[in-house]
């Protein structure tokens, strides 16, 4: 084996990832699922770099890339370099992200000191509860039981990857979609 395919350098990561892509097609399933892997490997380095200050929001980042890659992979030029081309989505995406993200951010008012966000009462505690335990009941468990266990019960991604056999990324992405599905409910029935 060449020595800089082993040392894992830029040029072994262009080429396996290159080789992998190239046989997944020309209908080697196995290879293709192999470049998908290997590339979303490649993709959290990459994104680690460069938004490190977003750590939760790396995987759904990731994983909007690898479906641009997915659609686009008929037009890549087998004679180009191919992180060049993934690099270049990848891009194009962060930046749709981040855009989109200020956008949403822009929505959000602080508290203010004056504002009651606490219950008055038990009953209003209890009243509260149910409603949480009745939004959440609507979720799906990949949803559901990371908000549960981390936001509600104060559980680390770790603990709660371990108790619901899920990946701590899935876990990190379970509590960020279901956040999002919550608050897209709550919205509609306002």
């Amino acid at each position: 084996m060449n020595p800089a395919a082993q040392n894992g350098s830029p040029e072994s990561a262009e080429a396996k990832l290159r080789a992998l892509l190239l046989a997944g097609l020309d209908g080697d399933a196995r290879a293709y699922h192999a470049f998908l892997q290997a590339l979303g490997s490649h993709l959290r380095a990459f994104l680690r770099k460069r938004l490190y200050r977003l750590p939760d929001d790396i995987e759904d980042i990731v994983q909007e890339i690898l479906i641009a890659v997915h659609n686009g992979r008929h037009t890549y030029l087998p004679d180009q370099p191919l992180t060049a081309w993934t690099h270049a989505i990848a891009r194009y995406k962060v930046a749709d992200y981040l855009r989109h993200r200020s956008r949403h951010e822009g929505r959000h008012e602080p508290l203010d000191d004056q504002q009651e966000i606490f219950a008055e009462s038990d009953e209003e505690a209890a009243q509260a509860r149910r409603d949480v335990d009745k939004l959440l009941a609507q979720l799906p468990d990949r949803h559901r039981l990371p908000i549960l266990h981390v936001k509600l019960q104060g559980l680390s991604v770790a603990e709660t990857a371990q108790l619901t056999g899920l990946s701590e990324s899935a876990v990190k992405v379970g509590v960020h979609r279901g956040l999002k599905a919550l608050a897209a409910k709550i919205r509609g029935s306002l």
